[in-house]
């Protein structure tokens, strides 16, 4: 599990870097980035994934949310995976922005086509956290959370209600809910998985609360009501029925006048990080 350091910064008395390695989920190279806070000897510190969005690669979140102030002061390593497997050679998988590289929509695909590299959810899940506890000793393994903007905040919402035990929190920026219900998912879900539309389930946030998953804490979802996206594609109001209808603690804040845009994002980070903080640390 050894990694490349592609560059390393100095930020906010901490170390922003940015890394790359041989996947064996993905089957390519893969990148990330970790901003590891300023700590004493020896102290290690919890991890919080970023799951970013369509298009977006490692370094989107960490030079636009302006999130490494915060994560210094609370002592968070953050971590931001890229959003898909790159140079896969595989026809279809370029050119179109909703699809294939920069959408990996956080799943393990299965059509013959793109299941070899499409394995994002075992990447995210599996291979990432293995990479970073064997290559940054500051890191404390056993209290991770995760979080997610828009495709990411649907990756950071299905992974969590799979996967309960291993994340303290989790937390979405203007998240698809209801992925197989909108025409994001209409779109790739074929692609990826068949026309089976039982197997979409598996990474549909409102799906898997209605079939019974649970996350143990409560989930925290800001939207902004100005999101060009809002009524086609995220649609909260889904996940705020489902989680009604099946006692799953939710805060999900409208906030007024907001986009889907990093603007929105840098203005409420530090409610989620502080949000995970405290789950981390209790």
């Amino acid at each position: 599990m050894s990694i490349e350091t592609i560059s390393e910064q100095r930020s906010f008395g901490g170390v922003q870097g940015f890394y790359r390695h041989a996947s064996s989920e993905t089957g390519g190279t893969m990148k990330f980035g970790v901003f590891r806070p300023p700590l004493v000897k020896d102290v290690k510190a919890p991890v919080l994934y970023y799951l970013a969005g369509l298009t977006c690669t490692e370094e989107t979140f960490v030079i636009k949310a302006g999130a490494q102030r915060i994560a210094a002061e609370l002592g968070l390593i953050l971590v931001t995976p890229d959003t898909s497997p790159r140079d896969t050679g595989i026809d279809g998988a370029t050119g179109d922005w909703e699809f294939g590289e920069g959408a990996g929509f956080y799943l393990d695909a299965t059509t013959p086509a793109f299941a070899k590299r499409f394995r994002m959810y075992s990447y995210v899940t599996k291979e990432l956290p293995g990479v970073i506890g064997a290559n940054f000793a500051s890191a404390d393994m056993s209290r991770q959370s995760i979080c997610g903007h828009s495709m990411g905040g649907h990756g950071a919402l299905t992974i969590a209600l799979r996967n309960p035990d291993r994340y303290k929190s989790v937390s979405a920026f203007a998240p698809i809910v209801a992925l197989g219900e909108v025409p994001w998912g209409q779109k790739a879900l074929p692609r990826y998985l068949g026309d089976n539309r039982a197997s979409w389930k598996a990474y549909d946030a409102c799906a898997l609360i209605r079939s019974g998953a649970r996350f143990p804490g409560a989930i925290l979802v800001d939207q902004g009501d100005a999101d060009k996206f809002l009524e086609a594609q995220l649609q909260p109001e889904r996940l705020d029925r489902a989680c009604r209808d099946s006692g799953q603690a939710l805060t999900l804040r409208l906030q007024p006048g907001y986009d889907h845009s990093y603007y929105f994002i840098s203005t409420f980070i530090e409610d989620h990080l502080r949000h995970h903080a405290r789950a981390l640390a209790a």
